[in-house]
């Protein structure tokens, strides 16, 4: 077996290691990107993907392939539904309320699935002369203590393959090969929540049923009416994580999605994709050990309520290229010791309020009364004062990414 040079080996080919490899080319830097999953696997598993301004506006600037904004649908605000309630009960009237995230931050989000970013950016990636390889399983990282360290698998064709590097970066998701060499031996070093419920998400064929998200706090339980495009729709409600996704005939999901969305009439279409999404929360114990590094959801994970998942990856990529930068370009380590604290802060953000979108709209299994109203009182606290709208706002649509360590 002949080993192989590169710079950096990127473990992984979705957005967080097409973003990367794609800054690093910009300094003239190297890299191979690798992925145990064909090209026809990546562009055509459906993924949700509400993209942040910043993150917008980056994915526009690689290649000429972006559709983010053609292709993309510009949202410049959600709307919060709940009941009136009057003080002493939590039953009531349904209220709407929208945060017009124009208004507030001057920002605005893109909804544009994440399988759409992957067509683009392996195609930008491509066109650019990436060493893309797909179907390719890695087996193991070892030297990440040296400056020459390495990994090994197998190609699609099954023939074992090793690639030495100055870096190895895990981009490749929440089951991490290249984890275990940054935390240790144990998979799960990490911080993790697991939350008492999930989502039932179908996607149908029906036009949008609002112009914007809504996201719903019902007496009846949590839903979320979102958008894939014109004729296909995304929608969730809340369910038991142990729910079968096969357990409702059509006629149950869209009576239960009508409950828990009232003053909303949903328009409802053939069903042909149903799934059950548990809802987890992980950070990683640690983001960098010698020369191998995580970035996306092989660093950490957040429940969707808060649409961090994809825009949180790019923040680490952006820290990370800038770390590399320094040391293989001016040989200097500083930045790759910064690079996890400067993450870190992005990251636990990200989580606190991906939690407090998830906390304030679903009702807990044991919630008592006084946690339905304090909920509720939680909602109108953040729809009546501008500020509680305004900080609402400017974590929806993304803090401005950090441009120096």
């Amino acid at each position: 077996m002949t080993t192989e040079h590169t710079r950096v080996a990127i473990v992984g080919a979705g957005p967080a290691g097409l973003v990367l490899s794609h800054l690093l080319a910009q300094a003239g830097i190297e890299s191979i990107v690798l992925d145990q999953r064909s090209r026809e696997q990546i562009e055509g598993t459906i993924r949700a993907g509400i993209v942040e301004h910043g993150a917008a506006e980056l994915l526009a600037s690689i290649g000429d392939t972006s559709r983010v904004h053609t292709v993309g649908h510009r949202h410049d605000g959600i709307e919060l539904h709940f009941s009136s309630g009057d003080g002493a009960s939590p039953a009531g009237e349904p209220e709407a309320h929208r945060i017009d995230f124009a208004a507030l931050t001057g920002r605005s989000v893109w909804l544009y699935p994440q399988h759409e970013v992957l067509i683009d950016l392996i195609a930008a990636r491509l066109a650019a002369g990436q060493d893309l390889r797909f179907g390719c399983t890695v087996t193991a990282v070892a030297g990440v203590e040296s400056d020459r360290p390495r990994i090994a698998g197998t190609t699609a064709e099954g023939e074992a393959f090793e690639i030495e590097a100055e870096f190895v970066v895990g981009a490749d998701g929440s089951r991490s090969v290249v984890r275990p060499a940054v935390t240790g031996p144990s998979r799960e070093g990490g911080y993790f929540r697991e939350y008492p419920f999930a989502w039932f998400g179908i996607l149908c064929e029906a036009p949008p049923s609002a112009p914007e998200l809504i996201y719903s706090n019902s007496d009846h339980g949590f839903a979320l009416i979102s958008q894939r495009s014109e004729t296909v729709q995304r929608m969730y409600f809340q369910c038991s994580p142990d729910a079968d996704p096969n357990s409702l005939s059509d006629a149950q999901i869209w009576e239960t999605l009508q409950a828990r969305t009232p003053g909303t009439e949903l328009k409802e279409g053939p069903i042909f994709q149903r799934d059950v999404l548990r809802f987890r929360s992980f950070v990683s114990h640690e983001l960098r050990h010698g020369r191998a590094a995580l970035v996306g959801d092989a660093a950490h994970t957040v429940p969707p309520t808060g649409a961090k998942g994809m825009n949180l990856a790019i923040g680490d990529v952006i820290l990370l290229d800038q770390a590399l930068q320094e040391l293989l370009l001016r040989g200097s380590e500083r930045g790759l010791d910064a690079y996890a604290a400067a993450a870190a802060k992005r990251i636990w953000k990200s989580q606190h309020f991906s939690w407090w979108m998830t906390s304030m709209l679903h009702l807990a299994p044991e919630a008592s009364e006084f946690d339905r109203l304090r909920q509720l009182g939680e909602l109108r606290t953040v729809v009546e004062s501008e500020a509680g709208q305004r900080f609402l706002a400017e974590a929806y649509t993304g803090w401005p990414y950090q441009t120096a360590l």
